[in-house]
């Protein structure tokens, strides 16, 4: 019998309306992104980026850790195209390691986000009533949290900092943005006409979040997943700049904009100019694909 209810849903007119409105979502939006020059540029940086962190060696065959002394603090040239740092290591090979901890950082980060926040926004908007003003509240508590400051002290309260460490406080305190967005979809979806006639059929509340609902509340969550991606990688630096994040002898772009920032005024530039521009144009490069996403998913907005 809950098979033959399960098959009558399935070929429920109203789901397959709201299944066809959501595909045909995605193919305006995927549409609309090819059209955006702004998108792609975004798009391709981001993969080159990817690319450094996940396989270094197709950008560079030097080893950032085979440092010369006698080579302390030498200049880009033909050599060494980004020069060395103080203690004579290749700073391109650092540049390119560089982005590996970083990535990695804001791609678990993001993951634990959307994972608690999508979880908590979708509960607390599905089931309402008690559900809802429970988890709302413990969301506010952690909304009442200053990210940075959370973590700084989350982190200072540990004897060692690595790139797990720094994803779980990011993660512990960035899930409520995600649940409250995710929540407003689901309070928002769960009242239409196809997400109720599926109920009329005897839909489980499974199939019902599955099946109709998080299609629907999966395109904010994309949008704001997007974002969230640039601002873990400048959360990352930030942090390891205070000396609070990673810690050497791990290589971060935010490790070396604080060793390289005591060499501007002694004539070495490089050694904070090419680690901050790599930073900047791969934060840039997130928040502008997700604008671009936000304005491709929202009809209004085309």
């Amino acid at each position: 019998m809950t098979e033959q209810v399960e098959s009558v849903v399935g070929s429920d007119p109203g789901a397959e309306t709201g299944i066809e409105r959501n595909a045909s979502l995605w193919a305006d939006a995927w549409r609309d992104l090819r059209r955006r020059p702004i998108a792609i540029l975004s798009f391709v940086v981001i993969l080159l980026v990817s690319s450094m962190a996940a396989v270094p060696g197709l950008w560079t065959r030097a080893d950032p850790r085979d440092c010369d002394i006698r080579l302390s603090k030498v200049k880009p040239n033909a050599a060494h195209i980004f020069g060395t740092n103080e203690l004579g290591c290749d700073y391109y090979a650092m540049t390119i390691h560089g982005a590996r901890a970083s990535i990695i950082v804001a791609l678990f980060a993001t993951a634990l986000v959307v994972l608690v926040g999508g979880l908590v926004g979708m509960t607390a908007g599905f089931y309402g009533r008690w559900v809802d003003s429970l988890l709302s509240r413990v969301t506010d508590i952690f909304f009442a949290l200053p990210f940075l400051l959370g973590a700084l002290v989350f982190l200072s309260m540990l004897r060692t900092q690595s790139v797990w460490t720094v994803v779980l406080a990011f993660a512990a305190l960035g899930w409520p943005t995600l649940a409250r967005i995710v929540r407003a979809s689901v309070l928002a979806t769960k009242n239409m006409d196809y997400v109720q006639a599926a109920r009329s059929l005897g839909a489980s509340d499974r199939r019902l979040l599955l099946r109709h609902i998080l299609p629907n509340a999966a395109a904010p969550a994309i949008v704001v997943a997007t974002i969230a991606l640039g601002g873990y990688v400048a959360a990352e630096a930030t942090l390891s700049y205070l000396g609070i994040g990673l810690q050497p002898p791990t290589i971060s772009w935010g490790i070396m904009i604080a060793q390289g920032e005591g060499w501007v005024t002694s004539g070495y530039p490089h050694l904070l100019l090419f680690p901050a521009a790599f930073l900047s144009v791969t934060v840039l490069a997130f928040i502008l694909l997700g604008d671009a996403l936000r304005d491709a998913l929202d009809p209004k907005l085309r």
